[in-house]
């Protein structure tokens, strides 16, 4: 049987009519058999048949409404999937599109460095080339540089060979002229009618000059000394300016022994600067505005030297009061903060007749008030060791309460060991009786009470059952 709404287009559903027999309406004629039936019966079967008929009218309804619960719940349920898809693929799709956007980021980025690795390749690339021919720029000047300084160098010594050469041959020809200006008249005042070779004398006089001279000459190259032969060539010269004015003035007029002997000493004297020139450039002696050079930069170099020790002086004394300054904050910081802690320190140096802050005073009293080393302090020894065991909780995964390994500082040999086996290697000693004091007798009641209070407490906690 199908249910039918109790509505129907906003009106209430009339009631359908009873149904006797084979499905036909109350209002139908009996047949001749049924009329046969008492009215008694009858009237009992019509009020029968209505209330079946009002029990299934509200089976319908039930039924009805049952189904449009269902129905609503279906549509419902069917709207809820509906959303739930909606969303999942409006999540999908602004995943797939930030996924998308992501994914242009990365590709925008990802072509934003390649385009600058590009950028920094090229400008690596003139960078180097730059260098390259900076490089090869340098390197084309020095050389052109080093030509050219060569190039001047070699005249430079070429016109210095060139003025030497010049200089000495003057030098040759002017002391010949010399000679052969002075030596008539020497010759004229050893001429003798009777001893005729001693008109020689004045070219044994002039050659023994030169011979001299040349030996100095030698002395020069082989580096020894030359005074003496100088003295020896200065001393015939003089001998022959002697003779050219002596003999002169009797025999000749004044110029004529003037010149003569000029001619004398000239010569050879001539020569002689051109031998001291040598010998002077062979020692390397400085001329006179070269040893005013060196004594001025001697002096600048002296003065450099004054101020730089003046320099470092004043350097030297900041830092020391520097050093004293942070020395004195020290000891009122120290006196400050550690005030237990120094006055152990001025006990300690009065004893060593040291000061408070000495480095081998201060860590012994540290160490003596504090139990450690200067720097250290129970606070930062716990959070030291508190940090520690959370890294390594976080390393390990282990939780931070199952980390600790400290030994009961409560425990001692006479607590009764665990019968389980030490997981640990090596293998702790096994206690033994006797190896310690034992217990007092109040410090053994205690420890009793304790374990059966523990014990108490865990037999009355609830199981997780």
């Amino acid at each position: 049987m199908t249910a039918s709404p109790p509505m129907v287009n906003g009106h209430t559903r009339p009631p359908a009519p009873p149904v006797l027999g084979d499905w036909q309406p109350v209002e139908a004629t009996p047949t001749q058999a049924e009329n046969t039936e008492p009215p008694t019966v009858q009237s009992t079967v019509v009020e029968s048949d209505v209330v079946a008929q009002a029990k299934a009218e509200a089976i319908r309804a039930e039924a009805w409404a049952k189904s449009e619960e269902q129905r609503i719940a279906a549509e419902a349920e069917a709207e809820e999937r509906r959303i739930k898809a909606q969303a999942e693929a409006d999540a999908i799709r602004i995943k797939a599109e930030e996924d998308a956007r992501k994914q242009r980021l990365l590709n925008d980025k990802a072509e934003r460095r390649s385009r600058e690795d590009d950028a920094a390749s090229e400008a690596r690339i003139a960078e180097s080339n730059r260098k390259r021919d900076e490089a090869n720029r340098a390197r084309t000047d020095a050389n052109e540089a080093a030509e050219a300084e060569k190039a001047t160098e070699q005249n430079a010594a070429k016109e210095v060979a060139d003025a030497d050469a010049k200089w000495r041959k003057y030098a040759i020809r002017f002391a010949i002229v010399c000679g052969i200006v002075s030596l008539p008249v020497q010759m004229s005042f050893f001429w003798n009618r009777h001893a005729p070779w001693m008109a020689a004398a004045p070219i044994m006089l002039e050659g023994a000059a030169w011979v001299v001279h040349r030996g100095a000459r030698a002395a020069a190259v082989s580096k020894r000394p030359v005074w003496h032969y100088r003295v020896i060539v200065w001393l015939l010269a003089l001998i022959a300016a002697a003779i050219n004015l002596y003999h002169g003035l009797h025999s000749f007029d004044p110029g004529t022994a003037l010149a003569t002997a000029f001619a004398s000493i000239a010569g050879p004297g001539v020569w002689d600067l051109h031998e001291h020139g040598r010998i002077r450039k062979r020692d390397g002696v400085l001329t006179r505005r070269e040893r005013k050079a060196a004594s001025k930069a001697a002096k600048a170099e002296a003065k450099r030297q004054e101020a730089e020790e003046a320099r470092r002086a004043a350097t030297k004394e900041a830092a020391d009061e520097a050093a004293e300054r942070a020395r004195q904050e020290l000891r009122e910081t120290r006196q400050t903060v550690f005030k237990d802690v120094w006055e152990e320190a001025v006990k300690i140096g009065a004893a060593l007749a040291k000061e408070p802050d000495d480095p081998a005073v201060w860590p012994r009293a540290y160490r003596n008030i504090k139990g450690c080393d200067p720097g250290e302090s129970i606070e930062s020894i716990s959070s030291r060791r508190t940090a520690e065991k959370r890294v390594e909780s976080a390393l390990t995964g282990t939780p931070v309460n199952t980390l600790s390994k400290t030994t009961n500082a409560q425990r001692a040999i006479q607590v009764k060991t665990s019968s389980r086996r030490s997981s640990y290697k090596p293998v702790p000693p096994v206690r033994r009786a006797g190896d310690t004091p034992p217990f007092h007798p109040a410090a053994r009641r205690a420890h009793g009470e304790t374990k059966r209070r523990l014990n108490a407490a865990k037999n009355d906690r609830p199981s997780d059952n």
